[in-house]
């Protein structure tokens, strides 16, 4: 099965602008996620598409292959979508550039949801703290016994009674898509919940269709924010003893 990954990045980030190029490790935002994406095993192609000049540039200076899509696309799924049409791949995964942090095998059990049947894969991560769970920037899954996703929200759920134990999964937003689904999922506008939730996911599982849902032992998140930048960065130093 031929796998190639698509990392969607936009310039205009509105919470943090121009978050793909941050640079204070001394290596772009994005070029993190590219070097934890590339080299990973059953990956065939990686690419980052954009719909900047200057992004382009930056990618295309530390060897990645980058291609500029349209600055209409209202969604990243929708960048992925416009390379994924000229791509001869199966599965089509798509890592955003702002998750530097994603491992290797985080991307192998996305790709190895992939069972006869199934069309679209995402991961999540189990957590028991209260903080996480009220916190509605943090997307919750709620998942069936059988592996398929039943819903997504910002939302603490599901419900805990209050003073028993909190035990909920954090969606990780990475998304595998055989290619003719992705193709066919893009074209459709958004549904009422995905609208409401601002979870594009959701239009997938109000159209019918099931996400196979992987669960990692990573909690990693994406960075939305200057703030939960710094903290890479400084982790990020720590972790090379103070060198960029």
């Amino acid at each position: 099965m031929k796998v190639a990954v698509v990392i969607p990045a936009r310039l205009g980030s509105k919470r943090f602008p121009r978050k793909v190029l941050a640079r204070d490790t001394g290596k772009y935002l994005v070029q993190h996620v590219h070097e934890r994406v590339a080299g990973c095993p059953g990956i065939d192609r990686v690419l980052i598409a954009t719909d900047s000049r200057e992004v382009l540039d930056a990618c295309r200076s530390f060897g990645a292959e980058a291609v500029m899509t349209s600055a209409e696309h209202v969604s990243g799924t929708d960048r992925v979508a416009e390379v994924a049409r000229g791509l001869d791949h199966e599965v089509v995964v798509n890592v955003q550039g702002d998750e530097p942090l994603l491992e290797h095998d985080d991307l192998r059990l996305l790709v190895d949801l992939f069972a006869p049947g199934v069309v679209m894969t995402t991961l999540a991560a189990r957590r028991t703290d209260p903080e996480g769970f009220a916190d509605p920037n943090i997307v919750k899954a709620v998942v069936a016994s059988g592996g398929n996703a039943l819903y997504f929200t910002r939302a603490p759920a599901p419900h805990s009674a209050p003073g028993g134990p909190v035990e909920w999964l954090q969606h990780i937003g990475v998304y595998g898509f055989r290619r003719d689904f992705l193709l066919r999922f893009s074209s459709l506008p958004p549904s009422p919940l995905e609208k409401r939730e601002r979870l594009e996911q959701l239009r997938v599982l109000e159209g019918g269709h099931a996400i196979r849902v992987g669960v990692t032992p990573h909690r990693h998140l994406g960075i939305d924010t200057e703030e939960e930048y710094r903290r890479f960065v400084q982790e990020y130093l720590r972790s090379r003893g103070g060198r960029e």
